[in-house]
């Protein structure tokens, strides 16, 4: 079979399969491995164990479980409930305090976990019943939960940039202090936003009467501030201080989580087996679609894709920057109907030596994928984040208004991605600076 028709039997063929209800790993690994034996016969199997066992052995994958791990457990317990309970009796008289408030906790939850799943399903159970019963407006407040909450795949330690960095060959340490200062630009725009709108049209977020809001004192810096302020503390600490590795920095954010939760007297068995249940589950299915995906691509590379698709891209006669802009655009039509780990594994090992070989840093295209992300997230038909506020959301909110009040924040998204894509130096300074 030639290149040309491998590549349209590959990308047809697992859009097929995906569309009558093949899970992407399945569809993946299996079609590649047919497409393998027919090609090259029973050996090529030994390929295919020799990718899957170098990715399970992979001693920095190991981070994933433990950060999701570590998000469940403080989704589980009572930590995050505290937390929003003190910063609404910081911010909750000011105008469109619990919007700010919720998006201050979406902060605090993506620098310490990672991802996004349980921030949005935490914030949707916690904070979406407040806004609704304050009379905030309601396309708002869902739009403030899910871009909010879409925060970890920016803001380290982002499972995004984890598995990026280990499927790019790029330092992952690199990765989150380019993605640092992009992350907090984002939900500083989004606050912007919020600001301007309520500010415009306070009827969006009215001030609530001052015998609900409580006064805030030291019992809300004990048990709000100090468990969050302490978990990021080890966390940046471990990492950013040259302490551990960041596998080794989640497994002692872990601990740490646990002793936090006993010390509260919250922590029991049934709480730690519904947080494992909950890190098993994410995790096979980032395993599984990392497995399948690997195999795809190393099957496709060594029937010559990769020096396919630059030639490919070569023979368009596009400038570079129009190269990077290519696939972007690639990124966000997959986003409409893939996960973000499917996108990474099937075009991240092809599109990262191009743009290595047309002169940019690889650190900075890992903090544009991690920005199209965000756009994925929140954009139909696929959107994650809508589902996840939708599996806790009152059963009047339908899936089309969770839709239908995204977009103010997908444009903000798009807005500080063309700005990163003009300015490649506001993610680069910080890694140069400390490295």
């Amino acid at each position: 079979m030639s290149i040309e028709l491998i590549t349209l039997v590959l990308v047809l063929g697992v859009l097929f399969l995906m569309a009558i209800g093949v899970p992407l790993a399945f569809a993946a690994g299996s079609l590649a491995i047919t497409i393998a034996y027919f090609n090259y016969g029973t050996p090529v199997i030994a390929i295919a164990h020799k990718t899957i066992y170098g990715l399970a052995t992979e001693y920095a994958l190991l981070s994933i479980p433990l950060f999701i791990f570590m998000a469940t457990l403080l989704e589980r317990s009572r930590i995050a409930h505290d937390l929003y309970n003190s910063l609404n009796k910081l911010f909750g008289h000011r105008k469109g305090g619990v919007m700010t408030v919720t998006l201050v906790i979406s902060i605090f939850m993506a620098a310490i976990s990672g991802i996004i799943g349980g921030e949005i399903v935490l914030l949707g159970l916690v904070a979406l019943p407040q806004m609704l019963r304050l009379n905030y407006d309601k396309k708002l407040a869902i739009g403030v939960i899910c871009a909010g909450g879409s925060l970890g795949t920016m803001i380290p330690p982002s499972i995004v940039l984890i598995v990026y960095g280990l499927t790019a060959e790029v330092s992952v340490h690199k990765l989150f202090l380019a993605s640092f200062v992009p992350g907090f630009v984002l939900a500083l725009a989004y606050y912007a936003y919020i600001y301007i709108r309520c500010t415009l049209n306070p009827n969006l977020a009215p001030m609530p009467d001052k015998v609900e809001v409580e006064a805030f004192g030291w019992k809300d810096i004990i048990h709000g501030f100090l468990p969050f302020l302490l978990l990021i503390f080890i966390v940046f600490g471990c990492i950013y201080g040259g302490i551990t590795s960041i596998t080794e920095a989640a497994g002692v954010a872990v601990g740490a989580t646990l002793m936090v939760i006993y010390a509260r007297k919250e922590l029991c068995k049934e709480l730690v087996w519904q947080a494992l249940k909950r890190t098993l589950l994410s995790c096979g299915i980032i395993l599984w679609v990392t497995f399948g995906a690997a195999v795809l691509i190393g099957i496709y590379n060594l029937s010559g894709g990769q020096q396919y698709v630059t030639s490919f891209i070569a023979g368009l006669g596009i400038s570079p920057f129009a190269t990077i802009l290519v696939m972007m655009l690639v990124f966000f039509v997959l986003g409409l109907f893939m996960d973000w780990i499917g996108i990474l594994l099937l075009t991240i090992p092809i599109f990262v030596p191009i743009v290595t070989h047309l002169g940019y840093d690889p650190v900075w295209f890992g903090v544009l994928f991690s920005l199209t992300m965000q756009v994925a997230f929140l954009s139909p038909p696929f959107g994650p984040a809508a589902f996840y506020l939708k599996s806790v959301a009152p059963p009047e909110i339908s899936l089309q208004t969770i839709y239908a009040s995204l977009w103010p924040f997908m444009l903000i998204q798009i807005a500080i991605l063309v700005f990163m894509l003009a300015f490649p130096g506001i993610a680069l300074w910080l890694p140069a600076a400390l490295s």
